[in-house]
């Protein structure tokens, strides 16, 4: 006896537009009423990028440097040391490895400033390097209040 087959019946497009349950289609994780979340990345370079401009108003010298941010290259391993950043003097460019620096952190939930002081004094010794200056002498008196 032959077996009978199934007719595949086209689905409407109100049934494409549904999960498998019939619940309808998932909202945005954040809805109409809140801002879009940011990510640990989306802050990293935001403070990455907010340092650099801070800076970038006090020393005219720094117009035209680039400020790049890598997860963290296998050239920067050493034996000793990890490289949390890189200046190529020549080219006025600077590379930032987000996982060397947040990775040795150790910080404890809830301590987002100082997660961010210790971005802010990357960017401060990495300036200080390409600039050929101590990092305290970039902005006296910025972190006077600590």
């Amino acid at each position: 006896m032959p077996r009978s087959r199934r007719v595949a019946t086209p689905r409407s497009p109100r049934r494409l537009a549904r999960d498998r349950h019939g619940r309808g289609m998932r909202s945005a994780v954040t809805g109409p009423h809140l801002e879009p979340l940011r990510t640990r990345l989306d802050d990293f370079d935001f403070t990455i990028a907010t340092t650099a401009a801070y800076l970038r108003g006090l020393w005219p010298e720094l117009e035209g440097v680039v400020f790049e941010v890598a997860q963290g290259p296998a050239e920067a391993i050493h034996g000793d040391h990890v490289d949390r950043w890189k200046v190529w003097h020549d080219e006025r460019r600077i590379t930032f490895y987000r996982l060397p620096i947040v990775r040795f952190l150790r910080l404890q939930e809830g301590e987002e400033r100082d997660e961010k002081l210790l971005i802010e004094s990357c960017v401060f010794r990495a300036i200080a390097e390409l600039l050929d200056k101590d990092p305290w002498e970039l902005a006296p008196g910025r972190y006077r209040h600590l």
